[in-house]
């Protein structure tokens, strides 16, 4: 081969190079997914089907030009650090933390690595972010509702039991970024609600009964159980006793309400993460997470528990059942 067909082969090599990094199609793209919880059934319905088959319509086709890889903590926080070790070993383009513990924990191991942080309470106080139009780092993501819908849920509750006088809420403090800010924040809907509210801590089942004698020794009329992935883990545990001390309670989600939880309002996940794949790809064709505004959750989902509103003696108001999204019969 001569000098001058060879060059025009090498400019030819050169120029389908090129075309392929401005297409994007260098090679598969890898996004590593961080839970506090577990591979379950319903976090599959309600987050994965609906990220993978958003990402699939804007073009991310798995095996083909995108990985996903996976990491559970099975409700034990102290994994977490272990797991985001192993997705930034994988070189993974993108991280997905879902939920406060997760996206703290991405955000201590990496500066660089861009992270979509999904479900988290207000980012700028948890110190996630600078600020919600510009976040100036490498974290971007969708908020929940934070101490909006912590209010609704209590007010939810005495809209449930009308005779309602004390509350409790319970909470695992590993997730809780400042304790006094919250207990003023329930001090705040003590007045507003005309109820007093006894705060009561869970790390994990080894302390699920002692929270529950707590409850029962303050005499609280019904709980209000955060969202907690310790919490989702052990549910089943949480549910008997809930039965056992005929407490009516508020829940995070309506997959709590498996096994005897009252009723639930949340942030509808399934919408949050079709919006975050579609924030997903504008990272992955390169937005920058500094520049792309933290978004907030804006549709709730209300479910009621009719099954355990009558164990338990409770006549659920109709204005309630006709808002309610979900009716558990």
């Amino acid at each position: 081969m001569d000098r001058r067909r060879l060059l025009a082969l090498l400019g030819i090599v050169a120029a389908a190079l090129a075309a392929g990094a401005a297409s994007g199609q260098t090679g598969k793209r890898r996004i590593g997914f961080l839970s506090g919880a577990d591979a379950n059934p319903a976090v599959q319905r309600n987050a994965i089907d609906p990220f993978r088959q958003t990402l699939r319509e804007l073009g991310h086709v798995e095996g083909q030009n995108l990985d996903i890889h996976y990491r559970w903590a099975d409700g034990r926080a102290e994994r977490l650090p272990g797991l985001v070790e192993e997705l930034l070993a994988l070189k993974a383009d993108l991280i997905l933390a879902f939920g406060p513990g997760p996206a703290l924990t991405a955000k201590k191991a990496t500066a660089t690595t861009p992270i979509l942080a999904i479900a988290v309470d207000n980012p700028v106080e948890m110190g996630l972010v600078a600020d919600f139009a510009r976040p100036g780092g490498n974290i971007t993501g969708i908020s929940s509702f934070s101490s909006e819908l912590v209010a609704k849920r209590l007010e939810l509750l005495k809209g449930l039991v009308p005779t309602i006088r004390r509350a409790a809420v319970l909470m695992n403090p590993a997730t809780i970024v400042s304790r006094d800010d919250f207990e003023r924040l329930l001090a705040g809907f003590e007045k507003t609600l005309g109820i007093s509210i006894v705060l009561v801590d869970a790390r994990g089942p080894e302390q699920f009964d002692d929270a529950f004698d707590t409850m029962v020794r303050d005499r609280a009329g019904g709980v209000l159980v955060l969202a907690d992935s310790a919490f989702w883990v052990h549910r089943g545990r949480l549910h008997e006793l809930v039965a056992k001390h005929r407490l009516p309670s508020v829940w995070g989600h309506r997959d709590y309400l498996e096994g005897g939880g009252l009723a639930s309002y949340q942030s509808d996940f399934p919408t949050m993460f079709r919006r975050a794949a579609a924030m997903a790809d504008r990272i992955l064709k390169g937005a920058k997470p500094a520049d792309t505004p933290f978004e907030q959750a804006t549709k709730l989902d209300l479910a009621i528990n009719l099954k355990a509103a009558e164990a338990m003696g409770i006549v659920v108001p109709r204005s309630l059942l006709l808002a309610a999204d979900h009716v558990i019969r």
